[in-house]
């Protein structure tokens, strides 16, 4: 944590002015919130510092103190997170560079979401990685055979999509994310041949932490989609490799939420032609009831650790 978070504070000072010598400034959609204008050209695409600090520090650490640590872990961990990572890079860049919105189109992005994520199940299959998912707060497991192959294009694809849609607020997401990978560090350390697992969880933290510094209300740079595919991917990713699928959505909960929103607001302006929301994702709900923006990160991060403890108290009591 301590080598990725000085890492992220180190490089930040370089790459932010690089970004906005670049011009890769933050578009505002004309639609979202009135005062997310003032917002516009600030650098974006920030999760490229994330990304190098999570990367350096996982390679560095499992070379200098695990030795023993299982390697194609280590390759799935960083090769999902790097893979939805340039995904969101493309994303960004085709936004800000090309002055194009909407960035990939959406069958774009979920064909290169759906690839990483066949790779993923193949390299998994190929190593003999279990099949069964375990029912949290109990000794139930279930073998799902063929079937686990639709549950990691679930979680990977769901999972990078779901956290994306919580990057909305300054600090929002490098908050939430570190306490829901916290949560899951915790969880690896404490079982057995996971420590790379554990390792990459706090490696993970400790570059959000740092990103906080420039990411927190009124944020210096934005992480961008770079960011927030890959975290939601990453995410994912260690609740297949600590067997923990089906607590994701406990510890992730502030990204179910969020989801839910997106998916219940559509679904009634659809069939009924009324909002349930004033906006969607959730927290720009609360923005719109006159919430400042930094009482609805502080209490979605407070939401966050309460869902975090959860599923802790789960899965230490009853796993």
């Amino acid at each position: 944590m301590a080598l990725s978070f000085t890492l992220t504070v180190v490089i930040s000072p370089i790459i932010i002015p690089f970004l906005k010598r670049l011009k890769f400034g933050q578009n505002i959609r004309e639609e979202g919130p009135k005062s997310h204008q003032k917002k516009s050209g600030t650098p974006t695409m920030g999760g490229v510092m994330i990304l190098i600090s999570i990367a350096l520090t996982t390679i560095l650490a499992s070379v200098w103190f695990i030795p023993e640590a299982n390697q194609v872990h280590i390759f799935i961990v960083l090769f999902v997170l790097l893979g939805y990572g340039l995904l969101g890079f493309l994303d960004d860049y085709i936004k800000v560079a090309l002055k194009r919105n909407l960035g990939l189109t959406s069958k774009q992005k979920m064909i290169g979401q759906i690839v990483i994520a066949v790779v993923v199940y193949f390299i998994l299959q190929q190593n003999g990685f279990s099949t069964y998912v375990e029912i949290p707060g109990t000794t139930l497991e279930i073998e799902l055979g063929w079937g686990y192959a639709i549950l990691i294009l679930v979680m990977l694809v769901g999972g990078s999509n779901a956290v994306n849609l919580t990057d909305g607020l300054d600090g929002l997401l490098a908050g939430t994310a570190a306490i829901a990978f916290g949560a899951f560090g915790i969880l690896a350390w404490m079982s057995e041949g996971n420590v790379e697992v554990a390792v990459f969880t706090l490696a993970v933290v400790g570059a959000l932490l740092g990103f906080l510094v420039f990411n927190a209300h009124p944020a210096k740079v934005f992480m961008g989609d770079t960011g927030s595919l890959a975290l939601g991917g990453a995410i994912a990713m260690v609740a297949i490799l600590t067997k923990l699928e089906l607590l994701l959505i406990i510890i992730g909960g502030v990204f179910v939420i969020e989801t839910l929103s997106v998916i219940l607001q559509v679904a009634s302006f659809k069939t009924t032609g009324k909002r349930i929301f004033k906006m969607s994702p959730l927290h720009h709900h609360y923005e719109l009831k006159g919430w400042s923006e930094w009482r609805v990160v502080t209490t979605f991060w407070a939401v966050g650790i309460i869902f975090a403890v959860l599923g802790l108290y789960i899965e230490v009591m009853f796993g």
